[in-house]
């Protein structure tokens, strides 16, 4: 009926109508690309936002009908440019407080008969001053908070107290010196 020479045409003529008709509707690929506004919005939102990061950025522009992704608010949020690095921000804390900081902290000694003794000591950040120091070989935290009435006994040299999280702190040690007036 048919030759194999007739059969092969056709698919070659199929294919080529296929492909032609393909290249024809030439859809994007990907993502629409972000709008110039979107842009802006996304800029304006981290300026007057500085602490919202991509996921907040991206739920606040899908309530205002916005069709973008997280992803897409993230790149665009690091191409922005910021105004100051974090790090920035605390040196710049630290240079303007440092005569009203102060910072608590513990170091270990071990002695020669394989005990560890605590130092505890005060530190004022102004001139790197040691303002209160004692030893202990078991630190609770009502004696932490003798220390530092010891250490302050009018009124606190410092403002500012910076800590670690260390369990030895307890809730007293927060309330005392919150009681003190001091953050």
């Amino acid at each position: 009926m048919v030759s194999p020479d007739t059969v092969v045409r056709w698919h070659r003529a199929g294919f080529g109508r296929y492909w032609r008709l393909i290249s024809r509707r030439r859809k994007s690929v990907g993502r629409r690309p972000v709008t110039k506004q979107i842009r802006q919005l996304i800029f304006k939102m981290m300026a007057e936002n500085p602490t919202w990061r991509a996921p907040r950025i991206h739920g606040e522009l899908l309530m205002l009908g916005f069709d973008i992704s997280e992803r897409s608010v993230s790149r665009w949020m690091r191409r922005a440019s910021t105004p100051a690095d974090p790090t920035q921000r605390w040196l710049t804390f630290l240079r303007n407080h440092r005569e009203a900081i102060a910072a608590i902290d513990f170091f270990t000694v071990p002695t020669i008969t394989f005990n560890v003794l605590y130092v505890f000591f005060i530190i004022s950040h102004d001139r790197r001053r040691v303002l209160h120091f004692n030893v202990t070989s078991h630190p609770t935290s009502l004696w932490i908070v003798q220390q530092v009435s010891e250490a302050f006994p009018f009124e606190p040299p410092a403002k500012f107290l910076i800590l670690d999280h260390d369990a030895k702190y307890g809730t007293e040690v927060p309330t005392a010196l919150r009681s003190m007036e001091i953050t």
